[in-house]
């Protein structure tokens, strides 16, 4: 058998901890480097960069790592593969030539297109691609032309090839998170197209690495039980032939890796059991979860089913204009301040707040009563409003704070100067046949095209039955903030957002599923009232993940909510308090 590949995280975003690629090949033996720059947001930006600078579609900060490691990592024989091309896969890799060439190395350095479709948009209609919104059922109609991006999400078999073919360092433009592990794994243990099983194994250990530290402790629920937050280590996969991993990090380093950390993360931005990535679909209700050591956790039985005949396209059109203006109040009557300013605000303004597409108020906190500090007895409320017309939103808009400053509450502060607006982007899910998409690996002066997977005809996987349902503990109950009993991990899919519950202590699952319904949680959150709710159950994670519909309206670029991409909507929930059978508290 392949001996197993290690393969380490050392970015989950643009901009992540610089020193990461050098502290992984410090702290122990990793076979391969990985990294994810790119968001949803993130290629917007990298499109706004691009279209002052030339060379700014891509992840400078990668070129500048490896410009740090790149030595050691040929010396040791250890591969990078990173996503960091974002819109310029090429132009990125010639920066790292250029690099190499400074430093006198001669890697051999891939880079992977054929997932920017925004050249060959009109070319896919005429074909018959309706690129139909997969949220809202919307046809793309004449907003075509308006694309600022559309990206198809590849996999793993473009990566595995570039390393067959002798590759050092992997740049890829738009690629599945989880297909930055997939690829070299394939490439080390060989596996087949239809080696479904093992492919979906790889994709749960990818993605359980792909957000870097959070899956050793960042962001996570019971974050006081965990050691070592100051400076977390990042994480690595060692993913065996029949696609088991281990999770793990280096000795010595911050933070954890337990059963807690992994599940946390396996719960981040997903939907239902089915888990679609471009080279499988990995059944996350199959997942078994074994904690063999101290900082390291066995992830097995993983299944896998052919993936979609369709690909997932990353799209975005322009929104319009956005903008807000927030303020500090102090003390007390912070409703009735907050009402004042608001009346003052579009008395003064030269529109009135039915001119705008969107407006939203919101007071952000509660004083303390006797407050102990000056900081102890602010509130803030902001106003934000969005519009396609960008002197409505601009600063003839923001201005009017300045102009009723002096005649509004008493202790009123602003918090930023007037602002001009902002321009936004509406995210625009949507797919496209993947017969129209060819992957293309550039290796020197070398080209070549990988084939497609074909999915064949689909078929459920054989998932074991799932281990039985705890039952509702009997006898007294105590009211305490749920959080007690529960962590939870959010965050954004386009313009819905995702809330992963679990508990730790697997006698309480059975409450949690008995109990946080999507009633219940529309009844806890009223923040989600009117927005169509969704439940999926993971027994073998002692967990359950919900799906808020439109809540991020057209995404992170466009909403006006004050957390515009629900990282916080997990612990607003653990906030809450309920009854709870006494016998769970402390679970």
């Amino acid at each position: 058998m392949a001996e197993p590949i290690r393969i380490a995280n050392i970015a989950g975003l643009f901009g992540d901890r610089p020193s990461a690629a050098r502290e992984m090949l410090e702290g122990g033996p990793v076979d391969v480097l990985t990294g994810d720059w790119l968001a949803e947001l993130t290629m917007l930006i990298l499109a706004r960069t691009r279209a002052r600078r030339p060379d700014g579609g891509y992840g400078r900060t990668f070129v500048d790592q490896m410009e740090e490691v790149m030595g050691t990592c040929l010396a040791r024989g250890v591969k990078v593969v990173v996503n960091a091309g974002g819109l310029d896969p090429l132009g990125c890799a010639a920066a790292v030539e250029e690099v190499a060439a400074r430093l006198g190395l001669s890697p051999v350095v891939a880079a992977i297109t054929g997932d920017d479709l925004t050249p060959r948009l009109r070319e896919l209609v005429d074909a018959g691609v309706s690129f139909a919104n997969l949220d809202t059922g919307e046809d793309i109609g004449d907003r075509l032309d308006q694309m600022v991006v559309a990206n198809a999400y590849l996999g793993g078999w473009g990566i595995a090839a570039a390393l067959e073919r002798g590759a050092d360092i992997v740049v890829t433009g738009r690629v599945t998170d989880a297909a930055l592990a997939v690829g070299p794994a394939i490439w080390r243990h060989g596996w087949s197209r239809d080696d479904w099983d093992a492919l979906a194994g790889a994709v749960v250990a990818g993605h359980v690495i792909e957000c870097g530290a959070q899956a050793t402790g960042g962001n996570y629920s019971f974050f006081t039980d965990v050691a070592g937050l100051e400076y977390p280590g990042f994480p690595w996969a060692e993913i065996h032939e029949d696609g088991s991993s281990v999770i793990g990090k280096h000795d010595g380093t911050g933070g954890e890796v337990s059963v807690g950390t992994v599940t946390s993360q396996l719960l981040y931005e997903i939907g239902g059991p089915r888990y679609h990535n471009p080279d499988v679909t990995a059944r996350f209700d199959s997942i078994e979860l074994t904690e063999i050591a101290s900082d390291r956790v066995r992830i097995s039985g993983v299944k896998g089913e052919p993936p979609p005949t369709d690909l997932k396209v990353a799209a975005a059109i322009p929104g319009g204009y956005r903008n807000s203006v927030m303020i500090g109040l102090t003390g007390l009557d912070a409703e009735a301040k907050a009402d004042l300013v608001y009346r003052q605000f579009w008395e003064a303004c030269p529109w009135d707040p039915d001119d705008y597409e969107e407006v939203r108020a919101t007071l952000i906190g509660t004083p303390a009563a006797d407050p102990r500090s000056n900081a102890a007895a602010i509130t803030f409320f902001e106003i934000a409003v969005k519009d396609p017309d960008e002197e409505k939103v601009g600063r003839a808009w923001s201005n009017v704070m300045a102009q009723i400053a002096l005649t509004s509450i008493p202790g009123l502060f602003g918090l930023w100067p007037p602002a001009p607006a902002k321009p936004f982007a509406r995210y625009w899910p949507t797919t496209v046949p993947r017969r129209h998409i060819t992957q293309t690996v550039h290796l020197g002066d070398e080209r070549f095209t990988v084939q497609p997977t074909d999915p064949g005809p689909p078929h459920p996987a054989s998932v074991p039955p799932p281990p039985p349902t705890p039952a509702v503990p009997d006898g007294p109950t105590v009211r305490v903030p749920l959080g007690r009993v529960v962590g939870a991990r959010s965050g954004d899919k386009g313009g819905n957002a995702n809330l992963g519950v679990f508990v730790r202590d697997r006698a309480a699952y059975g409450w949690l599923v008995a109990t946080l319904t999507p009633a219940r949680l529309a009844e806890l959150l009223p923040d989600l009232a009117g927005y169509r709710i969704e439940r999926f159950e993971f027994p073998r994670l002692a967990a359950v993940n919900f799906v808020i519909h439109g809540l991020l309206d057209g995404g992170v670029s466009s909403t006006l909510r004050v957390d515009p991409q629900a990282k916080g909507l997990g612990e607003y929930l653990r906030a809450r308090e309920m009854d709870v059978p006494r016998a769970l508290v402390g679970s």
